[in-house]
């Protein structure tokens, strides 16, 4: 697994193309669950683990991996399962993934394969889960049920991330009887509910209304629907901040569909994704997004916003 792995630096061809590639891996003895080789830094036999007193309970330890120490996440344990028995886990494989800038391995049963597959075929979760299931997206191998795990919500319940936006990005609220200025629009995509939610409180917070959606498919129907019922985009909206994985439709191929679209193509597009910064920066120029902010810097995020207003303001000021 390891040699197939070795390859995926060179895998950048998927982008625009609405294609990714799965690795295959299992919880327990039936269920298959698919992460986005991306994500994946090395798959390796579970090393021998050190418990850390007060960690939280779905932290099975840590390891030295290639001089660095690493917290191993029981990824079934993690999303309500069983966890891995101690004695068991010497036969079991971890998955060391970079989500979030931090490097981070989860202990799995068993690891499969790579398979690769068209964003098309990785749909939302089924209607009725409910908001407090792990999925992020499902789809179907060989007439098999293949569950992609939502890991930001994962890592969220674990890692003790600082979301909020400091003080000096927060506007003033205005003089007592005068009414606050119209917030600017922004669009946002990202499968993740917990990603969405971080990024609505962040841009709220900084004065912004927030238009959102669960996927690349969805966003680019509203935006061809805007066009066709004569709407500038650019005229009611600062921009798109769109993750990058996402079931239907990925962000790079949105961003391309953007790009090639006569009434779209000047919009301002920001790529806001966990995956690993060795890839974004060419991919981003391929796909012509105007920015990459990896996840979740909430004051990169607004500084972001706030430049991207100042050259709207500039080119309205020249304008006039």
């Amino acid at each position: 697994m390891a040699g197939v792995l070795e390859t995926v630096n060179q895998r950048t061809q998927l982008v625009g193309k609405n294609r990714l590639e799965l690795l295959l891996f299992r919880l327990g003895t039936k269920q298959t669950f698919g992460i986005n080789v991306f994500k994946v830094k090395e798959v390796l036999q579970c090393p021998a683990l050190t418990q850390l007193p007060k960690s939280d309970p779905v932290v099975s330890g840590v390891a030295n991996i290639r001089g660095q120490t690493i917290s191993i996440v029981d990824l079934a344990f993690a999303v309500g399962s069983a966890a891995i028995p101690e004695e068991e886990r010497r036969d079991c494989f971890v998955i060391i993934t970079e989500y979030n800038r931090l490097t981070q391995g989860f202990l799995v049963r068993s690891v499969e394969r790579i398979v690769n597959m068209n964003w098309e075929s990785i749909h939302p979760p089924p209607r009725g889960v409910g908001d407090e299931n792990y999925l992020t997206a499902v789809t179907e191998i060989e007439g098999r049920l293949v569950e992609i795990i939502d890991v930001e919500k994962v890592l969220s319940e674990v890692v003790d991330l600082d979301c909020e936006v400091s003080e000096e990005f927060v506007p003033e609220a205005p003089p007592e009887g005068e009414e606050p200025e119209k917030g600017r629009r922004v669009i946002i995509a990202d499968d993740s509910l917990v990603a969405r939610k971080q990024l609505i409180r962040c841009l709220e917070t900084i004065g912004l209304e927030v238009v959102s959606f669960n996927d690349g498919r969805q966003t680019w129907d509203f935006l061809l629907e805007q066009v066709e019922a004569g709407i500038h985009l650019n005229d009611e909206y600062l921009m798109l901040i769109s993750d990058i994985e996402m079931p239907e439709m990925d962000g790079y191929t949105l961003t391309s569909n953007i790009r090639g679209h006569s009434e779209l193509s000047d919009m301002h597009v920001v790529l806001h994704t966990s995956l690993s910064g060795v890839f974004n920066q060419s991919m981003v120029e391929k796909v012509g997004a105007n920015n990459f902010i990896a996840k979740f810097q909430p004051d990169e995020l607004a500084k972001t916003v706030f430049n991207q207003i100042e050259v709207v303001e500039g080119i309205q000021g020249g304008e006039g």
